[in-house]
């Protein structure tokens, strides 16, 4: 059994809370935040002040301190975000969010360790397409905004080089560009680089 908006009992109302995008959930460690509609990436930083992305979670997914040994650790909004408190109290009852969570972490691991950097991009736009995505008439639309910086910052480039390789796919009708949002052309699974 997993807590969802359809079990109202087992979290009181008072547990939802509304972020805009670009807000920052607060992290706490006795707090996990289930998501109810809208997108977030949890983030770090290195000694350098280099921003390191731990992963992109959406409807359904749990985040929180609790779910990481990561110190410090960040929940970003990408879009305006609607939100569930789970207190500790009830966390047996998120084991498949949980495990959900794990296995979306080690997808992210293997898509990030890709090479060449070309194919490592590639990869992980049909992971945002699997994830975020929704069918249009063009192919499959990634329907969250994610800058080319961010995007870099997943797959440890530079956003020059993403802006590159996303106009190179574009010339070779990989993908569309469509306000702000990509449109992949090719069915979800297909992998040509």
């Amino acid at each position: 059994m997993t807590i969802s908006t359809t079990t109202p009992s087992l979290v009181p109302q008072s547990s939802q809370r509304l972020f805009a995008r670009h807000d920052l959930i607060p992290s706490r460690p006795n707090i996990l935040w289930r998501i109810e509609r809208g997108a977030v990436r949890t983030v770090t930083w290195s000694e350098s002040g280099t921003l390191i992305t731990l992963g992109y979670w959406g409807a359904g997914d749990l985040v929180g301190q609790p779910l990481s040994r990561v110190i410090p650790y960040q929940i970003e909004c990408l879009t305006s975000v609607e939100t569930t408190i789970i207190p500790p109290e009830l966390w047996h009852l998120t084991v498949e969010a949980m495990m959900s969570h794990v296995c979306q972490t080690e997808e992210l691991l293997s898509i990030i360790h890709r090479k060449p950097v070309s194919h490592r991009l590639w990869q992980f736009l049909i992971w945002l397409g699997q994830k975020f995505g929704r069918d249009v008439d063009l192919g499959r639309l990634i329907d969250v905004a994610v800058t080319h910086q961010e995007i870099a910052e997943v797959i440890n480039t530079t956003r020059v080089s993403v802006t590159r390789m996303l106009q190179q796919f574009e010339e070779e009708e990989l993908l569309t560009r469509h306000q702000r949002r990509i449109i992949l052309r090719l069915p979800i699974g297909t992998a040509k680089v």
